[in-house]
């Protein structure tokens, strides 16, 4: 007998106070503007029997009201918060451009050596996330799943699906609110995972 697909809506959150920055595990709340980007992105759509959610505020408050308004039952993971930026949390992008014009262009070219200071080693990171993804789908098996998460997590759920080559996943963008949809076929670490999109609509 066929196994049943598992379908899982990654989910970044919206823009949290404070605009674009290298956030990592700050715990800062979503914006006004941050409400309105999640809120549009899913709309009146309620595919899920299940949702998960990372901690951090700015997943949480999202996940929270979309348990209530759509009564499903919600868990938190703490293995999908964002990866720890070391040095870097709470700083934008032009303050360190200001202070090394080159380092972010670096870190994108080889996020795996180069590393803020203090940050969370890209392999542990992905490591976390992968374990949490697979007890994600032994837990939901056959379910549809909302997963309301990080850019980076995201980031480590594609390169888990598609085996990519963890120097290269900074190469893909991840919107503010963009939903990522993976269906998975089994539930131990050789299942099989199909993209059906990335950055799309519901």
């Amino acid at each position: 007998m066929a196994e049943m697909a598992t379908t899982v809506d990654l989910m970044r959150h919206g823009e949290p106070v404070g605009g674009r920055k290298y956030r990592g595990q700050i715990d800062d709340p979503l914006s006004d503007k941050g409400w309105q980007q999640m809120r549009a992105a899913v709309g009146a759509h309620s595919p899920w029997q299940h949702i998960v959610s990372s901690p951090l505020q700015r997943c949480q408050a999202f996940a929270l009201e979309m348990a209530h308004t759509r009564n499903l039952p919600l868990t938190f993971d703490a293995r999908f918060m964002e990866v720890r930026f070391g040095v870097w949390e709470g700083k934008t992008a032009e303050q360190l451009r200001a202070e090394d014009p080159q380092v972010i262009e670096r870190f994108k070219r080889d996020p795996l050596n180069q590393r803020p200071q203090g940050a969370e080693p890209l392999q542990d990171f992905f490591a976390r996330v992968r374990a949490a993804w697979f007890d994600l789908i032994a837990a939901h098996a056959g379910k549809h799943v909302l997963l309301v998460c990080h850019a980076g997590v995201i980031r480590m759920a594609l390169a888990n699906a598609l085996h990519l080559p963890l120097a290269d996943t900074y190469r893909i963008d991840v919107p503010s609110a963009g939903l990522t949809r993976i269906k998975v076929q089994g539930t131990e670490e050789d299942a099989s995972h199909q993209l059906l999109f990335h950055h799309g609509a519901l």
